[in-house]
């Protein structure tokens, strides 16, 4: 089985990997995330490319272990009228990106490229969320949290958020940062698994 490379730092996408028992490694760049793209879907996927090619030129130059290492990248953007919703800059902009969800469907895109020695994978996926109205005092309790502060859109599907998520179709592990079964599925068609 080829070595397994996963080039992302997000704490979420590591336990999703481990979750489905895929043995990984980390390993992270400081590539600058910056697409020309301007649909959601082509976004995430050109941003995982970004890292994903990235995290490649780090492996080659690690060395032999490396060679034939599988990279995985992916990058989760919330898309809501027509503007991607990235992480907050300031509980402000925290308060103003959930209240604009409050009430509201949304759509969450994350884009994946897998990179094997032999080809380049690359796809996203769509989830629309909805989002149960919420009262200021609401919003403010839950940036006080801090769990908005890192996450795109302002809020962690996974975490305390969970108490306003009227719904959603498509795959919720895409929405947490990681559409696993995807992966999986990929992986084992590339034969990597």
């Amino acid at each position: 089985m080829n070595k397994i490379i996963l080039a992302s730092g997000s704490p979420r996408r590591r336990e999703l990997l481990e979750q489905i028992g895929i043995p990984f490694e980390v390993v992270t760049s400081n590539a600058a995330e910056v697409t020309s793209a301007v649909q959601p879907d082509e976004i995430v996927k050109e941003l995982s490319k970004i890292k994903a090619e990235a995290v490649k030129q780090l492996c080659k130059e690690k060395g032999e272990t490396y060679q034939d290492a599988v990279i995985l990248g992916a990058d989760t953007i919330v898309y809501h009228n027509g503007k991607v919703l990235g992480k907050p800059k300031s509980e402000e902009d925290a308060y103003s990106m959930i209240e604009s969800l409050a009430g509201k469907e949304h759509f969450v895109y994350t884009g994946v490229t897998i990179l094997t020695p032999k080809k380049q994978i690359c796809f996203a996926e769509a989830v629309k969320v909805s989002v149960y109205e919420m009262s200021a005092e609401e919003i403010k309790r839950y940036i006080a949290t801090g769990e908005p502060m890192d996450k795109a859109g302002a809020y962690g599907i996974q975490g305390r958020f969970a108490a306003f998520v009227k719904g959603i179709s498509g795959d919720y592990n895409a929405v947490v940062g990681l559409p696993v079964a995807r992966v999986y599925q990929e992986l084992k068609n590339a034969q990597v698994l």
